[in-house]
C-alpha cells in the first residue's frame, strides 16, 4: 500500500521527515513473515560478527524489526538531537504523536516532527519507516472516511474526504493545502479532534 500526502501549511504532517519533497509516497514492500507480521525483502540479514568466528545471529524480522528500529530513532531523539523527553513508541511500533505533540516548541520549525534540527535522526527516522508492516489500503480508506465524516458531524464542516486512486490512499482533511481553511489550532477543532481520535487505525494518526 501506499499513501500519498500533501504539505498542509503546517509542522504537524510528521511524515514530511522521510523525504523533502511536496508529495510523498510511502511504499513497503513486504511479505508475510509466518507469524502475522511483515518483512521487507531486503529485511532478513545476519547481524555483524564480532571477527571472532562466533556464529552469527539473524537480525530481527518484521513487527519486532519495526519497534527496535523505532526505538533507535527514539533514543537519536533523546541523544543527539537532544529531546531528553522523547516518548517511547507504542507497542505496536508507531511512535506516539500525542505524546510527541507536547514537546513541540511553538517557536520552532517542527523539528520535533522532522528527525531533530537540521534532520540529526533523520536516517534513524527513514530506516524505521522503511520496517513498517504492509498496511491494508482499503481498510485504512474506510478508516479515514469514517474520521473525515466524524470531524464534520462534530462541527468541522469543511474536512474533506480521503480518495483511492490506482491503490493508493490520498488522505481528507484541508481540500486546498496552499490555502488553509481550518483552524487545526482553534478549541472546536481540537475537540473534533479528541472526539474523532479513534476512527483512525493505529499509525494513521496525523496523516489528515
Amino acid at each position: 500500500m501506499s499513501i500519498h500526502t500533501t504539505p498542509r501549511g503546517t509542522a504537524r504532517l510528521r511524515i514530511t521527515a522521510l523525504v523533502a519533497a511536496p508529495v510523498l509516497t510511502l511504499s513497503v514492500a513486504c511479505q508475510d513473515d509466518g507469524d502475522g507480521g511483515a518483512q521487507s525483502s531486503d529485511e532478513v540479514a545476519s547481524a555483524p560478527g564480532n571477527g571472532d568466528g562466533a556464529e552469527k545471529k539473524p537480525a530481527a524480522t518484521g513487527k519486532s524489526a519495526f519497534f527496535d528500529a523505532q526505538m533507535k530513532y527514539v533514543r537519536c531523539m533523546r541523544g543527539k538531537a537532544g529531546l531528553k523527553d522523547y516518548p517511547d513508541p507504542k507497542l505496536s511500533g508507531y511512535l506516539d504523536w500525542s505524546k510527541i505533540d507536547a514537546l513541540v516548541d511553538p517557536e520552532g520549525g517542527g523539528e520535533e516532527y522532522k528527525g531533530g534540527k537540521n534532520g540529526v535522526c533523520l536516517p534513524e527516522l527513514r530506516a524505521a519507516m522503511n520496517l513498517e508492516p504492509e498496511r491494508d489500503a482499503q481498510k485504512d480508506y474506510e478508516s479515514m472516511l469514517a474520521h473525515a465524516k466524524c470531524m464534520r458531524e462534530n462541527g468541522v464542516s469543511k474536512f474533506g474526504n480521503p480518495t483511492m486512486s490506482g491503490g493508493n490512499v490520498l488522505p481528507g482533511g484541508e481540500t486546498d493545502p496552499t490555502d488553509p481553511t481550518m483552524d487545526r489550532d482553534s478549541p472546536a477543532y481540537k475537540q473534533a479532534r479528541e472526539a474523532c481520535e479513534d476512527k483512525l487505525l493505529e499509525g494513521l494518526d496525523g496523516m489528515q
